[in-house]
């Protein structure tokens, strides 16, 4: 059973060092370090954390109804089974170097450099903004219901399942691993360069030059919008898509179905011409 500690304040460092099993209700953490750091079966509901590295070396977490102010930088890291639901993230550089991370309507204002090296995620109903380099080097992501505001995201991430997302993001998904997107949009330019096994379905992206330098590239009821120039170059790709192209320049193999295609561009630096079927609905060629 856990011990309940309600309506009190904590300051300075460690003072909850390595306490197990306890319940804080309306607690305030003020200015120090390391408040619950080692600690293993924790709830916290209704407090705010004012101190940085509160939740370092953590097991088995459960925050609800809380705020981290900007002054709680670096709060969770090192940690095991982490829950936070209907809470907010002033501060940066959250979530580091965890192993099973589950969020619900949380709001991460401040999000660079968050959820860097975490494993087992789940993510339902978040927000992030300011979120440059977020999931950086993270594996096993399962999201639905998202917004970010935020570039270079999951950079070097693998398993990765996105549904029912806006992604305001400049390089989003470089050299990632087995990412799927589902019904979701995509802003932002160099969208998935250098990806292995990047498959998008019913999404709408836009940006320049999206798409390049992916193997096993798979597109799926996408639409491109009128930024969308010089896609797909040096891809091996199959792709349907339920638009017009700008331009596609220098595919490397496989298929792309398109409504139409304003310029093709094979030059002098195509590795492998004609190894792309272009299908649309006036013609049907290849890249050569």
């Amino acid at each position: 059973m856990k011990q309940t500690i309600s309506n009190k304040f904590f300051e300075g460092e460690r003072p909850l060092f390595a306490t197990n099993d306890i319940r804080l209700e309306n607690v305030k953490f003020y200015p120090g370090e390391s408040a619950l750091k080692e600690c293993k079966n924790v709830e916290a509901y209704k407090c705010e954390f004012m101190c940085k590295y509160p939740f370092w070396h953590n097991e088995n977490a459960l925050i609800e109804d809380c705020l981290f102010t900007v002054y709680s930088r670096a709060a969770i890291w090192y940690a095991k089974n982490i829950r936070m639901i209907n809470s907010r993230v002033d501060a940066p550089k959250m979530f580091r170097e965890i192993d099973g991370l589950y969020l619900e309507n949380v709001k991460i204002p401040n999000a660079g450099e968050t959820i860097w090296n975490c494993r087992d995620i789940k993510l339902r109903n978040v927000e992030a903004r300011g979120g440059d380099y977020i999931f950086m080097n993270s594996a096993n992501i399962n999201i639905d219901g998202f917004y970010l505001q935020g570039n270079y995201s999951f950079q070097d991430a693998k398993n990765v399942i996105v549904r029912n997302a806006k992604l305001d993001s400049k390089d989003a998904f470089w050299k990632t691993e087995n990412v799927t997107v589902y019904d979701s949009e995509i802003n932002g330019e160099y969208l998935g360069w250098h990806s292995k096994n990047l498959k998008l379905v019913n999404c709408k992206i836009s940006g320049t030059q999206p798409l390049c330098y992916c193997t096993n590239l798979i597109l799926e009821n996408c639409t491109l919008a009128n930024d969308c120039d010089l896609c797909f170059e040096y891809s091996i790709l199959e792709a349907v898509v339920n638009s017009n192209i700008v331009s596609i320049k220098n595919p490397a193999g496989g298929f792309i179905t398109v409504n139409d295609v304003a310029e093709i561009i094979i030059d002098e630096n195509c590795k492998n011409p004609g190894a792309c079927n272009i299908r649309t609905n006036k013609r049907t060629c290849c890249a050569g």
